[in-house]
């Protein structure tokens, strides 16, 4: 269980990272210099205007990155040490990203947002020097990990893609579950143009194409695949998509989800899952991998969610759109990492500790 300890914090660390960075620079378009110094800001006034949703966002923010970060080096460096590393690498990374902001139209650098986000940094070390033990070998994660899911970097990197695919799921503005939408991406425009009944039939076969790629992951994952975790999986999306609904729609809707095409298309991807749990291995990965690009090419031409109507949009917080831009980057990708770990963890590799070279 030693590597274990190195590769999933380590993967989820770097993941978050990215994220963090993503949202604290998108949109990355309009880049100028706009005449002010770049580092004015570390001596600006504390600003006229403010909202605390501002100072809680950059606090809560930057948090799982100090989480995240010391879990990796809990037993590589003492308490206080690491403590201190994780801080001022937090710190720094925000300042990067601040500085950065000064040739970005849309964003404005803030010694305010600095402080939050290395504050941030600072309690989310803490917090993981008294609970990120869960990632140790005799910790909570690692034992039920290895009861339930494939050893080496298999199994580690198939719990982060189910993460991963939560967090994309964060993104209100899409059909139920349809990820890999490139249009904002090389701005592109949508194909199809349809009429109700045609709305609905595409509902229905991104959902249940999305369901059903899904599900086979998270079973391919498993050393001993349980159906009931599955579901629990598939059924806290929808949870995740909820809570998207109801806090970054205004006004708030928190089924805005639940279209009778995008329903219908959950069960019968469900019961599609379930048609096949037994099947072959080669079987399953390959419905899984072609579930996967049917839905990423179709999502890719069919037009722009048609239930999202005048009235509804998002919350028009400047960290929320942030937050936003984060989750429609990890839309996009998602089905492309999902690909690429099909690919490594291949049908040759039975389930059974340490089979396969994606140890």
């Amino acid at each position: 269980m030693t590597r274990e300890r190195s590769h999933l914090p380590r993967d989820l660390a770097l993941s978050i990272t990215v994220l963090t960075a993503y949202a604290c620079l998108h949109p990355f378009s309009g880049w100028r210099s706009t005449g002010v110094g770049p580092f004015d800001f570390l001596t600006a006034p504390f600003p006229r205007w403010f909202t605390w949703d501002d100072i809680w966002l950059n606090l809560l923010g930057f948090m799982p990155f100090g989480f995240a970060w010391t879990t990796c080096f809990l037993h590589r460096l003492k308490p206080g040490r690491l403590l201190l590393v994780v801080w001022l690498a937090g710190t720094f990374v925000s300042f990067c990203v601040e500085t950065t902001q000064n040739y970005l139209p849309t964003r404005v650098a803030s010694n305010v947002d600095l402080t939050m986000n290395s504050l941030g940094t600072l309690i989310g070390a803490a917090c993981a020097l008294r609970w990120g033990r869960i990632f140790e070998a005799d910790g909570a994660l690692p034992r039920w990990r290895e009861r339930r899911f494939l050893p080496g970097r298999a199994g580690s990197f198939g719990m982060l893609l189910v993460v991963l695919w939560w967090f994309s799921l964060l993104n209100p503005t899409s059909y139920l579950f349809a990820n890999g939408d490139l249009h904002r991406l090389i701005d592109g425009v949508p194909e199809i143009r349809l009429g109700g009944q045609g709305f609905q039939r595409i509902e229905i076969l991104l959902a249940a194409a999305n369901t059903l790629a899904l599900g086979l992951i998270a079973q391919r994952s498993m050393r001993r695949p349980s159906p009931w975790l599955v579901g629990a999986i598939l059924l806290l999306g929808l949870a995740v998509k909820t809570v998207a609904t109801t806090a970054f729609l205004s006004p708030s809707q928190p089924l805005h989800w639940a279209t009778p095409g995008g329903l219908r298309g959950f069960v019968i991807g469900t019961g599609v899952l379930f048609a096949v749990w037994a099947a072959p291995i080669s079987v399953r990965i390959s419905a899984a991998g072609l579930s996967l690009l049917f839905a990423t090419a179709l999502v890719n031409l069919a037009p722009d969610n048609p239930y999202w109507d005048a009235n509804t949009r998002l919350v028009a917080e400047g960290h929320v759109l942030n937050f936003h831009g984060s989750t429609q980057l990890m839309a996009s990708a998602w089905p492309f990492i999902a690909l690429l770990w099909l690919g490594l963890v291949g049908p040759a590799r039975r389930e059974r500790p340490r089979a396969g070279r994606f140890d």
